[in-house]
């Protein structure tokens, strides 16, 4: 079988593609290999200066919108201004090991901006969105550990953040799991993939104030890493090959570190579909945005409501 490249996205002309955190690294370079296959492709940042100036670097169609993934007020009123159809979303903004503190809302800052910053922007924009869901995980999901008692870290220790991290990753392919189950049930034809980018050489990997780890990390890249084109294969893949929905794309090669992208398995605990529900239901709570589609049992009821006696 041939590897998979680039050279397979498909002509996206008249599409509307959004990656979050495009402004550097595989965020921006999914961007480009989208807009370079005529996409319009909508860079939603956090800092606009930076977004603007990663934009000038692309050669296509190319819009910059405000987003902080860590503020769901930010969230709210990116998803209030749109009003036009999305063919992908791609949730690849994120945050990896930065010291113990918390977003606007008052999550845990990892948790909360890789997950719930997603959940809710995917949630509220998903009346709009005709094609896929894609979100960017980690290899790092096999060492998280979901504590639904304490997702906020607020009685276990926090040490470097890799906790935090590994969680936020676990999280984010357990929401795949359930909104595919989800966007099945419901009857869309939409599909919800996840990807991982293996190690690539981004500033995320310098992102850390463990300087220690900061070393170690910037060892591991110079000798392992491949470079951030590379690692947007596995989120170019998962948003437009031929694939089941719930899939999961990583790279090929070296244990998942680099290579062209294929599916990849992921762990036992990301595949469990009791957890997935009892995240999901969580994050509903926790930021008070819910999933807008009924379920085919509720439409169905809903149905047998509205039908008089002796109806069809």
């Amino acid at each position: 079988m041939t590897d998979w490249t680039t050279a397979h996205l498909p002509d996206l002309a008249g599409k509307t593609i959004i990656v979050t955190g495009a402004s550097s690294g595989i965020g921006l370079e999914t961007a480009r290999a989208f807009a370079a296959h005529r996409a319009h492709v909508v860079l939603a940042v956090r800092d606009e200066t930076k977004g603007r100036a990663a934009a000038a670097t692309i050669c296509g169609d190319t819009e910059v919108r405000r987003l902080d993934l860590a503020d769901l007020a930010s969230v709210r009123r990116f998803a209030a201004d749109w009003n036009v159809d999305i063919h992908v979303l791609v949730n690849n903004a994120g945050v990896m090991l930065p010291p113990f503190g918390h977003t606007t809302d008052g999550f845990e800052l990892q948790f909360g901006t890789n997950h719930l910053g997603h959940f809710a922007l995917t949630n509220l924009l998903l009346p709009h969105i005709t094609g896929r869901v894609v979100t960017v995980a980690s290899s790092a999901h096999r060492s998280g550990h979901l504590d639904f008692d304490d997702l906020n870290f607020a009685d276990r220790p926090y040490r470097s953040g890799s906790a935090g991290y590994g969680q936020s990753k676990l999280a984010n392919l357990l929401f795949t799991l359930e909104l595919q189950r989800r966007l099945e049930a419901s009857g869309r034809p939409v599909i919800a993939t996840a990807a991982h980018p293996g190690m690539a050489a981004t500033n995320l990997n310098s992102s850390s104030t463990n300087a220690l780890l900061r070393v170690v990390g910037a060892v591991a890249v110079r000798l392992l890493a491949q470079n951030a084109a590379a690692g947007a294969e596995p989120t170019l893949f998962a948003a437009t090959a031929e694939i089941p929905g719930g899939s999961y794309a990583g790279p090929s090669r070296r244990r998942e570190m680099a290579g062209p992208p294929t599916l990849v398995s992921r762990s036992a605990a990301a595949g469990d579909a009791g957890d997935a529900a009892r995240l999901w239901t969580m994050s509903e709570e926790l930021t008070g945005i819910r999933y807008p589609l009924p379920t085919a049992a509720t439409r169905l009821e809903t149905t047998r409501l509205e039908t008089p006696q002796g109806g069809k």
